[in-house]
């Protein structure tokens, strides 16, 4: 681009980034791994697990591989679940398809009575650059994990399952799949995503979609514009007072819109505007206090201009932030280390790069981890081109194996050590026990 080229945006200054994966890269040397203090499953047991998941690697990379060529977006992922449901099948478990009210999740379960653990598949893709998030990996390490760990759920007790929950990219499937009560005999779940970084907890957001409608009165914008009252103007305050607002919010809350409408032409004015929000906070408490601010800029916007508003909140179900449990992430973690891998603590990534899951709202129903697995280069992120690629090669189909042995291992930890299993669920207590996901923003 030349100087006087003002037909094209300037193209963004990457120092910060570029000192920001400096810092990154002395933080991670300079991190202390992270131990366990309970013994998980015995020797004989994990020796089992992994070569269970080492004689299943070639299947899983190759489910991984045919999720990557065959994309499919959130609640259409048909070919996705007849795929993993073929290869259960071939390994001697039936799966359920259909479940909780959605076309495309999936349960499949060994055990009868005990502890009851679920690993949780992801499968949907982003429209135009497909499996930009990994998910083909969180599925292929899901499968995996379940069926290495149900070869010896004989030999541990307790129960294991695997669900497929569809929509995570905007839809919310698990929250769906919780108020329809297929997680209400479960008493943990574990999965992992795809990333830049091997992390053992790392922060996701909460977030809540408002949709601000606002009404006005037509006029000619010319002859009688005194007649009018402009809903253009209206959401444009809006969005101006949602910008002011940034500067005061904690570092960690997002706010980010669009218009969707404006208007149909320059000599009418508009009767009708709209915008499309996302909040994000890291907290509920905080969540439910940007929305209410948010709420009463709507108002204001539409009082100070004489138009009318409504606000649509939530049109597929909010997510929540995620809940840590230290104790199941720390066995995690410790399950890395045979494939050479060493999970980060919190802090040592920055904590503001992330986005939102709809593992969090399970998070605060019943202990869970969302472990990430580095996948692609320190400064590739995701919902990228390039992190699909990543995520379709070589390093994917390493994370694949790495990471299905690492949720097997998991898996088992939690059903063989029952002084585990009190920890965990000791440490969800304490952090407040579950909450009632439906109602919180009632």
């Amino acid at each position: 681009m030349t100087e006087n080229d003002r037909t094209r945006p300037l193209p963004p200054d990457d120092s910060y980034l570029r000192s920001l994966t400096v810092a990154m890269a002395q933080a991670v040397q300079d991190a202390e791994p992270i131990g366990s203090p309970h013994k998980g499953a015995g020797d004989d047991i994990r020796s089992a697990v992994v070569g269970a998941v080492r004689s299943r690697e070639d299947d899983l990379v190759a489910l991984s591989r045919d999720l990557h060529a065959h994309p499919e977006e959130a609640f259409t992922e048909h070919r996705s679940v007849r795929a993993v449901t073929a290869l259960l099948e071939r390994h001697g478990h039936a799966a359920e398809i259909g479940v909780g009210g959605l076309e495309t999740s999936l349960v499949s379960t060994v055990g009868t009575d005990g502890p009851h653990v679920a690993v949780l598949a992801e499968y949907d893709a982003l429209p135009g650059v497909g499996h930009a998030c990994g998910h083909n990996i969180i599925c292929a390490t899901a499968v995996g994990a379940y069926l290495a760990a149900a070869q010896v759920r004989d030999r541990v007790g307790g129960r294991i399952s695997l669900i497929g929950t569809p929509a995570e990219e905007g839809g919310g499937g698990k929250e769906t799949l919780a108020r329809a009560g297929v997680f209400d005999d479960v008493d943990a779940v574990i999965m992992l995503h795809p990333f830049s970084h091997d992390i053992a907890m790392h922060p996701f957001l909460g977030r809540r979609r408002l949709e601000m409608v606002f009404h006005g009165v037509a006029a000619h914008a010319s002859a009688q514009p005194f007649m009018g009252r402009n809903a253009l103007d209206a959401a444009v305050a809006a969005y101006q007072g949602v910008a002011g607002l940034r500067q005061h919010l904690p570092g960690s809350d997002r706010v980010h819109g669009v218009f969707t409408d404006g208007g149909a032409r320059p000599n009418v004015v508009p009767d009708r505007a709209a915008l499309l929000f996302y909040l994000r906070s890291a907290a509920p408490e905080t969540l439910r206090d940007l929305a209410e601010r948010v709420d009463h800029i709507a108002h204001g916007a539409a009082a100070m201009t004489g138009c009318g508003v409504e606000l649509h909140w939530d049109d597929l179900p909010p997510y929540l932030p995620i809940r840590f449990n230290h104790a199941l992430a720390g066995r995690w973690a410790v399950n890395q280390e045979p494939v050479g891998r060493k999970p980060l603590p919190t802090g040592v990534v920055p904590e503001f790069l992330t986005g939102s899951t709809d593992l969090g709202n399970l998070s605060y129903r019943m202990p869970a981890i969302h472990p990430m697995i580095a996948v692609s280069e320190p400064t590739v992120a995701l919902h990228t081109t390039e992190f699909a690629a990543a995520s379709g090669g070589p390093s994917g189909d390493r994370a694949v194996r790495d990471g299905a042995l690492g949720l097997a291992l998991t898996a088992v930890d939690y059903l063989a050590d029952p002084e585990l299993r009190d920890a965990v669920h000791a440490e969800f207590a304490a952090a407040g026990g579950p909450l009632d996901v439906p109602a919180y923003f009632d």
